[in-house]
């Protein structure tokens, strides 16, 4: 298609990439990156309160514990320490109770976690949400159910998985040798979750429809870009663990957790805007390819 525009493929690639960074800064991003990372903290703790109210209420409560570790094996270990320690705290003092008593809140509280992702892919795909505010709660709180359900399941599995190959491996000791295919369950798991979530998020949160095809671009970078920034901050932390000690004291741990956050909200909304830009791309004509329209004009 860009050859039957009549604009050279090169300038595309080149061009696309631009328009989503300076759409992506046109459009707020940097702040709703940052309203992202605080609600997505703030949601975290509700949420893994409901998930071991639910567990110790369906009699499953190690699972709860592997849900925390499934959620958090994509942090880098140094962002990672910290806050599972405060999460550990957190839930381990819930009762089932919670379940009855405090159910409606921590729901609630979790679903501003989705929301805040809903606004910024609104903004990053241009769309006006026309929807009543009522029924994307409800649609909110309807994922938080399914992704604490999912947990669980996907957690039961994960802790199978060793119990099952024992016994593969009790009856053909051959498989001894290949034990390792243990940790790549977990990582099979933590890839299915990230994937599964990004995919559900692209497809459903914001107003109007997208194909698969639509969303696989943005999704594949922002898998990459991921895995390149907990490496990276993992990196500094490693190197200069003393600078937010120093500056933040007693709340180092929740800032870091705050700043990677960021930077992996940064990134989500970065992917909308990538896969806004490559539809704007292959939609525009040679004129406008050529005089190079602003992301704000080509948006609108």
């Amino acid at each position: 298609m860009w050859k039957e525009t009549g604009v050279p493929m090169l300038r595309r690639i080149i061009h696309i990439p631009l328009d989503a960074f300076w759409t992506f800064a046109a459009d707020d991003g940097w702040a709703i990156a940052s309203h992202i990372a605080l609600s997505a903290l703030m949601s975290l703790f509700p949420f893994l309160i409901f998930v071991t109210a639910l567990a110790g209420f369906l009699n499953l409560q190690p699972l709860a514990n592997e849900t925390i570790q499934l959620i958090l094996e994509t942090w880098p270990q140094q962002v990672a320490g910290p806050i599972s320690r405060e999460i550990y705290n957190v839930v381990n003092q819930v009762r089932t109770d919670v379940l009855t008593y405090g159910v409606v809140l921590a729901i609630y509280f979790s679903s501003n976690g989705i929301e805040s992702l809903r606004i910024g892919l609104n903004r990053a795909y241009g769309v006006k949400e026309m929807r009543s505010w009522y029924w994307l709660r409800l649609e909110s709180i309807g994922y938080v159910l399914l992704a604490a359900v999912s947990m669980l399941a996907l957690s039961f599995l994960v802790v199978l998985g060793p119990l099952l190959w024992q016994a593969a491996v009790a009856q053909v000791p051959a498989l001894a040798p290949f034990s390792g295919a243990i940790t790549l369950i977990r990582f099979g798991a933590t890839a299915i979750i990230l994937v599964v979530s990004l995919v559900v998020a692209h497809l459903w949160l914001p107003a109007g429809r997208r194909s698969l095809a639509e969303v696989a671009p943005g999704i594949l970078v922002t898998l990459v870009l991921w895995l390149v920034a907990a490496t990276a901050f993992g990196f500094y932390l490693a190197e200069f663990p003393a600078n937010y000690v120093s500056t933040y004291a007693g709340l180092a741990s929740v800032m870091i957790a705050l700043v990677f956050l960021y930077l992996t909200a940064s990134i989500f909304v970065f992917g909308g805007e990538l896969n806004a830009a490559i539809k704007r791309g292959f939609a525009a004509t040679p004129a406008e390819a050529e005089a190079g329209a602003t992301p704000v004009e080509a948006k609108r």
